[in-house]
């Protein structure tokens, strides 16, 4: 399932974090690259530890946080500190899948990688290309999202980034590892839980219908996550 989530940051904060981006020091993206990824990865990254990477991190983090939209499609456990990537002069990135097991640099963190984000920090009409292009049973799908937008597909997912033709392709990315390890019971769940919304905004949130399947989806989650 592949769930795209409009203006997780604003404008404001979107600004912002391209203005600490803008000095800092990029290095060879393959520093995060697995052994077969790292084949075919041509972009720019920042250090995991760098400052700038942290406080716009952080900012992503509140943001996430205070987003029913990705709480409901993610269901997150850990996550892991956004990383931010840039892609420029025919820059791409190839086809690969993302580690399964990700380590936070300097801790004894260690995150299941069940789902992948990438969230654009710019206007997609400033850059030629630079699509991620993510493989499921239904097709390639393309995904290139307004700045602040992000996309959340599973990281089992065949997927690349198409070359960068012309201008610049700012991102951050990162990974998570849900409550719920399972793809589709989270996809039952997320689908429950907009039925849920649809019903309590035609209805109000104190109808019987409503509470009750609220109720059953609290409960499916009691059976299904892992905290």
């Amino acid at each position: 399932m592949l769930i795209c989530i409009p203006d997780i940051l604003t404008s404001d904060e979107v600004l912002y974090c391209r203005k600490l981006l803008e000095f800092a020091q990029w290095i060879d993206g393959k520093v995060t690259a697995g052994a077969q990824s790292g084949q075919v990865k041509k972009n720019e990254q920042l250090p995991e530890e760098s400052p700038e990477a942290k406080e716009a991190g952080n900012i992503i983090l509140d943001a996430l946080g205070r987003s029913p939209a990705f709480i409901s499609a993610a269901l997150p456990n850990k996550i892991f500190p956004p990383l931010f990537n840039r892609y420029a002069g025919g820059q791409y990135f190839g086809s690969h899948v993302d580690n399964s097991i990700r380590g936070v640099k300097g801790t004894a963190v260690r995150i299941r990688t069940d789902l992948s984000a990438t969230l654009f920090l710019n206007d997609p009409a400033t850059y030629e290309g630079g699509e991620l292009v993510v493989e499921s049973n239904y097709g390639a799908q393309e995904v290139k999202l307004d700045a602040g937008s992000l996309v959340l597909y599973p990281s089992t997912s065949l997927h690349h980034v198409q070359p960068v033709t012309s201008g610049t392709r700012l991102c951050s990315f990162f990974w998570l590892q849900s409550m719920v390890r399972d793809a589709g019971q989270r996809e039952h769940l997320y689908d429950f839980d907009q039925s849920i919304q649809e019903l309590s905004a035609k209805d109000g949130v104190d109808s019987p219908v409503a509470v009750k399947l609220s109720g059953l989806y609290h409960n499916l989650i009691r059976r299904w996550a892992e905290v």
